[in-house]
């Protein structure tokens, strides 16, 4: 294993150690809320502390993007970290949220890390080295239309609300021309399943670096596209859409009627 790989894979676990072992003591958490429908907690400092402090610890020159503690030095190397991606899962004891982890060197994804601790799968990917799970190659699903297809999501619950009604919109086509729709709450779960072959496709309106950025390595890595309402290259945070490559496009065809002026390209 790749050595910026390997810490990456380190500190994902460190984090979810710090996770697990806060399960049993929710109500006596310390919870704040960022904005409307955001929470965060102890948990995801300390799991992020963990995370960071393992980096520095052997890269102490490297540039960090951290969801709870923001941005952190300048370098060709930056590490893209969520600590606990599905905090008001975790927080109801509902049992789907993971670490998100993602290593870009001068601007381009490297390496990916998401951790499941609950389940204690293991989702990587290294840049021309494909992706795996718990060390086995994975690959996205051999699906090539939306009929039969399982589509992931999530709600826009911190998108602008005039958006909201151009998202139920998309919701009701997905839900009429697949087999079904999937809303786990972990947008780094949600496309390292795409990648995995779980599930065929998924978009979502409203994310941030730290919730992707993983997530689209697993995805490009595993044969999948990874691409923004209407198709352009995706820049990591905003509005994204990914899938098995004719399922990919297949969303993007059934989404063009629907994207409103102000989100395209985005």
């Amino acid at each position: 294993m790749q050595a910026l790989l390997n810490i990456g894979v380190r500190a994902a676990r460190r984090a979810g150690e710090v996770i697990v072992r806060n399960l049993n003591n929710l109500e006596s958490l310390t919870v704040t809320a960022k904005s409307r429908n955001d929470f965060v907690s102890e948990v995801d400092r300390n799991a992020e502390a963990e995370i960071v402090a393992l980096i520095r610890r052997h890269y102490p020159q490297h540039a960090i993007l951290a969801e709870e503690s923001g941005a952190e030095g300048e370098s060709d190397t930056r590490w893209i970290i969520d600590p606990l991606d599905g905090t008001t899962n975790f927080l109801h004891g509902f049992p789907v949220f993971a670490v998100s982890i993602a290593c870009e060197i001068k601007g381009r994804l490297e390496h990916a890390v998401v951790y499941d601790p609950m389940r204690q799968e293991l989702f990587t990917a290294s840049r021309g080295c494909g992706a795996h799970l718990d060390n086995r190659r994975i690959r996205v699903s051999k699906q090539r239309t939306l009929e039969g297809a399982l589509i992931g999501t999530g709600f826009p619950f911190r998108a602008n609300d005039r958006h909201v009604d151009a998202y139920f919109a998309m919701l009701k086509a997905v839900s009429q021309n697949t087999a079904g729709i999937r809303r786990p709450g972990a947008a780094a779960l949600d496309l390292a399943y795409v990648a995995a072959g779980r599930t065929d496709g998924f978009w979502e309106l409203g994310l941030s670096p730290w919730d992707t950025a993983a997530g689209t390595l697993l995805v490009q890595e595993a044969g999948g596209h990874i691409g923004t309402l209407t198709g352009e290259p995706y820049q990591q945070g905003g509005y994204v859409v990914a899938g098995t490559p004719k399922v990919y496009a297949a969303m993007l065809e059934l989404f063009a009627p629907l994207v409103p002026e102000e989100l395209r390209g985005r």
